[in-house]
């Protein structure tokens, strides 16, 4: 076992030149705005998150980058036609509505979905061209399957954004790390024939999705499970990337596996999430492996335990992204 998948990068900034270019990720007002304020989903999460960030003193760590729409061209690759039609139309049956759940929907749907997939494609784009790590500030849209949306996702980002790496920058194996507390069911699914493509999914067994898809690698939790459980599926899960040896990363983070989400059902602390990120991103480091994070789900209550995880995420990405960069500059 390498010191990469025990960790060796505690998390601190280091001598990092400053002049260094901050994480891209790409984020949009309509990540909020586009879902409506009477629907279950938190959706303040998103512009919580931002501000948070924008106001801390890591601020010039991230640069924001407001996503174009993917087009239908972009979702092809993965998706139905039919589905993508209908759904652009505004023409999905009411079952097919009430499968993905985000409702009341509202005039800016269409538009909001069609940029979470635009952004996380330019993160793809960009970490394809630079290295490094870049992200979409949503998405992680695991539950979405090729022909019907589920579970708060319509179009399955990380299935597209694969599918695209292999065909259109030159990725021989991507590796999809699924750490959500809900089974990466749809992304399993529409990635299981295509060749190159590893999926590892680190979930609770008696959680969404009640009938699990088959990942190449499912790591379930029993409910209750805290973080020594937890981190051992982690560390088990590094082990299985570091035989693949892939050349990109998919790292769906969601941070749905604290004590305090409600609809999580483990025990994990915001210590033991923040161990879990540094594990990966200390595997990355080492390897100087590109990566797009995907935001992936936190539903806590308060919404501030999932915001203050989903912070220490991007923060510590964008701290991990610097070190690479380093690396980089000094063997060039």
């Amino acid at each position: 076992m390498t010191k990469g998948i025990l960790g060796v990068w505690d998390g601190e900034m280091g001598e990092i030149d400053s002049s260094q270019i901050p994480m891209k990720i790409w984020y949009h007002d309509l990540y909020t705005t586009g879902i409506h304020r009477d629907s279950r989903f938190p959706r303040e999460r998103y512009e919580m998150l931002k501000d948070r960030i924008q106001s801390s003193q890591s601020s010039g760590l991230i640069d924001f980058i407001s996503p174009e729409c993917a087009t239908e061209e972009d979702l092809l690759i993965s998706h139905d036609p039919g589905f993508i039609r209908r759904f652009i139309d505004g023409a999905l049956e009411e079952k097919e509505i009430n499968r993905i759940g985000l409702k009341p929907w509202t005039d800016l749907f269409v538009e909001r979905t069609l940029r979470i997939m635009g952004g996380s494609l330019s993160a793809l784009e960009h970490v394809c061209e630079f290295g490094g790590i870049s992200g979409n500030m949503a998405g992680g849209t695991h539950h979405s399957h090729a022909g019907f949306g589920s579970g708060y996702c319509v179009f399955n980002d990380i299935a597209v954004c694969a599918k695209n790496a292999i065909e259109s920058h030159g990725c021989s194996r991507v590796a999809v790390l699924d750490l959500d507390v809900h089974q990466g069911d749809g992304t399993a699914t529409m990635l299981e024939d295509i060749d190159g493509t590893l999926t590892i999914s680190v979930h609770c067994k008696d959680n969404f999705p009640f009938r699990k898809a088959v990942s190449d690698y499912d790591l379930p939790l029993d409910s209750g499970d805290g973080d020594t459980r937890y981190l051992e599926k982690v560390r088990e899960s590094l082990v299985i990337l570091e035989e693949y040896e892939p050349d990109l990363i998919l790292f769906q983070a969601g941070v749905d596996a604290l004590e305090k989400d409600g609809l999580g059902k483990l025990k994990v602390t915001r210590t033991g999430m923040r161990t879990r990120n540094r594990m990966v991103f200390s595997f990355l480091i080492e390897r100087k492996l590109p990566c797009v994070l995907f935001m992936g789900g936190g539903y806590s209550k308060p919404i501030s335990h999932t915001i203050d995880a989903f912070y220490d995420l991007f923060i510590d990405g964008a701290i991990a992204d610097r070190h690479i960069q380093k690396i980089k500059t000094s063997r060039c």
